[in-house]
């Protein structure tokens, strides 16, 4: 029922234990939604944050890799201090793997389709992953696919299309399959998240997950020696942009169903366009005003479920 998805609680996975003192918030989707809606400003600090990594002669895959690593540090420190992180081999077994693709995957991939097809492509395709938990969402977590839920998706993708400026797009075969790759791993942050959640705490979850997604980059990674400016930007980009980030991604996965959740979402490319004309001077056209327009109608209808 409409009315009763985000209070639909997801069980843990077999062979994992729960622990005995964490319990799941009550349902609130009003913190719910303010908790996407901060995760999307913070995760659209990445852009701008990032070219000033960039801009320090860093490569970009090295800066995943460091963002991974420290913000590891975070989690370990937060779960710890909470007593929510348990040594388990079977629990190992199931969280690396998210980290292989929830990391490893999501950031390589999305760093191959900026390199054969720029950014402007790259982003419209890591925002197919609304489109990706939607249509996957009844079949992985039995949530309802309705009317105002395909609108918001359709909305959302010619919003993040404009965003990105579209009359510059560049189109190569491995870009766009790389691009698709990169949105359907994100997908699997809400798909996969949203299963976990039921039992298991954040930090716990990252804890095991960006080490292994850290080590998966390692392979592809090149150093470089780094200035003040350079470790800033690291540090704020695994501290807010991605500890910040998912401790209130995760919140309001807590609180909504997936598909909601990633339409939320869609709201980052704007704020990054925004701090990036504002920051960087980027420019921020008309087309690129009415792509916003849409983002934000689409969170908006994405947003207006009618409970029964």
């Amino acid at each position: 029922m409409r009315g009763h998805e985000g209070r639909k609680r997801s069980r843990p996975v077999a062979g994992i234990s729960r622990i005995p003192d964490f319990r799941v918030p009550e349902d609130n989707p009003l913190v719910g939604y303010f908790a996407i809606i901060a995760a999307a400003f913070l995760w659209g600090l990445i852009g701008p944050v990032s070219r000033l990594a960039l801009s320090q002669g860093l490569a970009p895959l090295e800066i995943a890799f460091f963002r991974a690593l420290f913000a590891w540090v975070l989690f370990g420190i937060h779960g710890f201090a909470k007593k929510e992180i348990n040594f388990r081999l079977k629990e190992i077994a199931i969280f690396a793997p998210f980290g292989l693709v929830g990391v490893t995957l999501f950031y390589g991939a999305y760093q191959i389709a900026i390199g054969y097809s720029g950014a402007a492509l790259a982003a419209v395709l890591l925002y197919t992953a609304p489109a990706w938990v939607v249509g996957l969402a009844p079949l992985v977590l039995g949530e309802t696919l309705n009317f105002r839920k395909a609108l918001a998706v359709i909305l959302a993708l010619l919003g993040v299309f404009l965003v990105s400026r579209a009359t510059r797009l560049s189109l190569h075969p491995l870009g766009f399959v790389f691009g698709l790759l990169s949105g359907f791993s994100y997908a699997l942050y809400y798909l996969l998240g949203k299963r976990f959640l039921a039992a298991y705490p954040t930090p716990r979850i990252f804890f095991y997950a960006l080490p292994m997604g850290a080590l998966g980059l390692l392979p592809f990674v090149e150093f470089h020696g780094k200035n003040g400016a350079a470790w800033v930007s690291l540090l704020v980009l695994a501290f807010f942009s991605t500890y910040g980030a998912y401790t209130a991604y995760f919140a309001g996965l807590r609180r909504l169903p997936a598909s909601r959740a990633a339409i939320l979402a869609t709201l980052e490319p704007v704020v990054a366009a925004i701090i990036a004309h504002l920051w960087w001077k980027e420019t921020f056209s008309a087309l690129s005003a009415a792509g916003a327009t849409l983002v934000l109608a689409a969170a908006v209808i994405g947003s207006l479920e009618r409970a029964k």
